[in-house]
């Protein structure tokens, strides 16, 4: 029974040693955390060092998280704040007028006065063509000017004589049959007196004279009456005159014409800069043989805009005239600001060469893009040119 006993406290002993071993590791684990001696720590008094400790951090959890979220908090209420009357995009991209070049007379380049980049001013000379045809033709065009010149002059001459000349023409035509019906007023008068006088007092001869004499005035006067017929359309005679110098005038104005393309053909051989601008897409060299139409450059204007592509949800308060500023991802350093200048009437999409027929098969609603100008008012470098298609992001400031 003894052995029974001391067996069973030896038994709780065994039982009881495990966990004082679990308990004392485990503070010296906490003291070892909390930088406490272990033997400190196997104390009681470590025990409530260490629910002190836990407490304090316990607290300290607390606060950081509250002012975390506080911070969360006030940060999102300040960026609606700051950013409720702001739209921006970075569909954006500078844009501008870039004006294709192309020669109006065919032939051979002989000179090239630009390069590639090169700025250039209205008026500066590009390319020179040949100009050795054109000359030819010009001097051609000259000389069926001077020709149809001289013939307009030489029938105006005529055309004046005929004025004078045709109505001089009818009054001779009619004085000429007053005298005929004269002679043959006089032959008639003859001609009865011959025949009404008796044979003794007369004879074969004279009587057949006296007839005579009448039928040629009688064939007089019908002349006569001929001529003024025909010397009669005076006002059509000088108006033939008169189209004639028309028709010649015509050809005048067309020999005239010829010459003026032909000046026109011998200037343009020189094609210069319509504007302002930068030189793009060289595509001459000396040599080559050009046709009218064939694009030999592009001149990009100096006039840079943007053209911001907003959503369709965005464009509720966007007006023209809003401030906007402008962050160019090529240059961070340049702070450009502009204004809205004005919003297309309608969408990316409708322009395209395919535009969406919504109206058949299946539909699936995609935000449309609109695009927005937006002038640069200032910030620009003069020594710093913006290339047209480079990426920005406007900030329109809403009103």
């Amino acid at each position: 029974m003894d052995e029974a006993y001391h067996g069973g406290e030896i038994s709780g002993r065994e039982t009881k040693i495990p966990a004082e071993s679990r308990i004392r590791d485990e503070r010296r684990a906490d003291a070892f955390e909390r930088d406490i001696p272990q033997e400190d720590a196997e104390r009681p008094e470590g025990n409530a060092q260490r629910d002190t400790a836990r407490k304090q951090r316990s607290g300290t959890v607390r606060i950081i998280g509250f002012l975390v979220v506080a911070g969360m908090v006030l940060g999102g209420g300040y960026y609606w704040f700051t950013t409720r009357d702001l739209e921006s995009t970075d569909d954006a991209f500078t844009d501008g007028r870039a004006v294709s070049i192309a020669p109006r007379v065919a032939g051979q380049v002989v000179s090239l006065d630009v390069t590639d980049n090169q700025f250039v001013r209205k008026g500066q000379p590009l390319i020179h063509i040949d100009p050795s045809q054109f000359k030819v033709s010009q001097e051609s065009a000259e000389g069926a000017l001077a020709m149809a010149k001289a013939q307009l002059e030489s029938e105006q001459f005529g055309a004046e004589i005929a004025r004078k000349n045709y109505p001089a023409l009818l009054q001779q035509s009619q004085a000429q049959l007053a005298v005929a019906e004269a002679n043959l007023y006089k032959a008639t008068a003859d001609n009865k007196r011959q025949k009404n006088l008796p044979k003794q007092a007369t004879t074969q001869q004279e009587v057949d004279a006296a007839e005579s004499a009448y039928r040629q005035a009688e064939a007089q006067v019908k002349l006569a009456q001929a001529q003024i017929l025909q010397s009669s359309p005076v006002p059509q005679r000088i108006g033939v005159a008169d189209s004639t110098v028309g028709q010649l005038k015509g050809q005048v104005e067309q020999a005239q014409a010829q010459l003026d393309q032909a000046n026109l053909n011998l200037e343009w051989t020189v094609v210069r800069a319509p504007q302002d601008g930068w030189i793009t897409k060289r595509n001459v060299e000396i040599g080559n043989y050009v046709t009218p139409g064939q694009q030999i450059f592009s001149i990009v204007s100096p006039e840079v805009w943007v053209t911001a592509n907003f959503k369709e949800t965005q464009l509720d308060r966007i007006r023209p005239g809003q401030p906007v500023k402008i962050e160019v991802d090529a240059y961070p350093h340049l702070d450009l600001h502009g204004h809205v200048d004005s919003i297309q009437l309608g969408s990316g999409s409708k322009f395209t060469a395919f535009p969406p027929e919504n109206a058949t098969g299946n539909y699936v609603k995609i935000v449309q893009r609109v695009p927005v100008k937006i002038v640069i008012d200032e910030g620009l470098d003069p020594d710093l040119p913006l290339p047209l298609g480079i990426s920005v992001v406007p900030t329109v400031t809403l009103k």
